[in-house]
Order: C-alpha cells, then structure tokens, then sequence
C-alpha cells in the first residue's frame, strides 16, 4: 500500500541523527548501579523526530525506556551483552536493547515508589509478550508536519498531505507503552483529579481526593519526570558525591 510505504520511508527520515551526542549527566559506572528493575530511564534524544517530541512537549526528553534488568531474560544483543532495557521504535517497534546503547546520552532515571517483586513481574510479563509490536505508522505525518510545514508538492496537494495522520501527534511517542504496563499496575503517573466523595464536616478528613487514569496515548517522556509518584534518581548523588572531594582547574587569571 502506497501509505504505509510512504509512512515506512517517512519513519526512516525521521529517525536519523541530526545533532551532536548531548553531555552526559553522570558516569557509565554510576548509570548502571543506580538502575533498578521498573525505572523509567528518559533519554535526550538527538535525531529529527526527537527534536519535534521536545518542540510539541516542551521539555529535555523525547524517549523512554524501560529497564528490567539482566534477569528479565530479554536475551544477549549481537556484541553480547545482556539487553536490560525495553522501548517503543519508530522504525523497529518495541525492542530490546543492551544500556550501553544510551551510554552517551544525557539521560534521567525515574523510580516508582513501592512496586513489590510481583508487580515487576507483571510489568516483565507485559512488556515482552509486546516485543515486536509496531507503532501505527500513519502518526508519523503527525510529526512531521512539524519538521516540515511546507512540503516540496504542488500546493493543492500539501493540505491533503498534512492532514494524514491521527490529528494527534503525541500517539507516536515512545512513552505510550510504558504508560500501558504502570496502568496495567494501577501505579499513577500524571492521573486526573477528580472530586472525591464527602465527609463529617467535624471529622479530619473533610474530602477525600479521587482519580481517574488519563489514556495512555496522552502520556509524553516528560511526564514521568514532573510525575510527583516518581522519584528522580541522580547517579552521582547515589554514588556518595562530596563536593570537597570534585577537581576544579583554576583558569588563567
């Protein structure tokens, strides 16, 4: 079908580095000992769809990934090494991958709070029997509209082309299915709030708050940062940093 194989090509362009590695924000070593099991590791990515997620979300991070660990049994990757981290592609789809593919990167870890080895585990479950699945490739004309709002056809084409697509361009974004597996939890990430039900106006608790879950297409990276269910984890600092001890090269005076 001409669409997808035009979407197919689309992905593809998308997806192709257009800016210089971002500085990382702690050591390789730090990294990977400050992972755990169900942390949501959020990536400054540096290719053309990642610049239009950080445009439409206003934030530092346009992917995510899962990490579960060497135990999860996501198998070895070509170089051997154990593939600890699960994530959507735009061109691959859900994926495994080893950590050192972000080794790099400017990255950030985002921890649930609380989860207990079974919800691990319904997580692991969740996430591999989607190993494979692909994202709905007609959204990428969602992204694109952004990189490129006047395309090279004849303009009584271009109204048609743009308007390919879901008309939402968040639903292309990464962090969708790891909305998908904390909701599967009932864990919250950026839930909605809703009046809860009344109380004895005499009693301690006058309202009790209540929620509902959000659709797990309106989630972006960002998201599990500003979460307040979250926590921020910061290598360094976990690693037991003092500043007394950090070497500064004293400019020429």
């Amino acid at each position: 079908m001409l669409l997808n194989w035009l979407s197919r090509h689309l992905a593809a362009y998308l997806s192709k580095q257009v800016t210089q590695r971002s500085v990382r924000t702690s050591t390789w070593q730090a990294l990977q000992d400050s992972l755990k099991p169900g942390d949501v590791l959020l990536v400054e990515g540096n290719t053309r769809i990642s610049t239009a997620i950080k445009y439409l979300t206003q934030s530092t991070w346009s992917h995510a990934a899962l990490y579960l660990g060497p135990e999860a049994g996501l198998g070895t990757s070509e170089s051997g090494e154990p593939q600890v981290l699960i994530e959507a592609d735009l061109e691959e789809g859900i994926r495994p991958l080893p950590l050192s593919f972000y080794r790099h990167t400017h990255t950030r870890i985002c921890r649930p709070v609380g989860l207990s080895d079974n919800d691990i585990e319904k997580i692991t479950a969740y996430s591999i029997s989607r190993l494979g699945h692909q994202y709905d490739l007609k959204n990428v004309w969602d992204l694109a509209r952004y990189l490129w709002p006047t395309p090279p056809v004849p303009s009584r084409y271009r109204r048609s082309l743009l308007e390919m697509g879901s008309g939402d361009p968040t639903r292309a974004i990464c962090s969708t299915f790891i909305a998908e597996a904390f909701q599967l939890l009932r864990y919250p990430i950026l839930p909605i709030m809703v009046d809860g039900p009344e109380y004895d106006p005499d009693s301690d608790w006058q309202r009790k708050e209540a929620f509902r879950t959000r659709h797990h297409s309106l989630f972006a990276p960002r998201d599990f940062d500003a979460s307040p269910y979250f926590d921020v984890i910061k290598p360094t600092l976990e690693q037991g940093f003092d500043y007394r001890q950090f070497q500064w090269i004293d400019s020429d005076t």
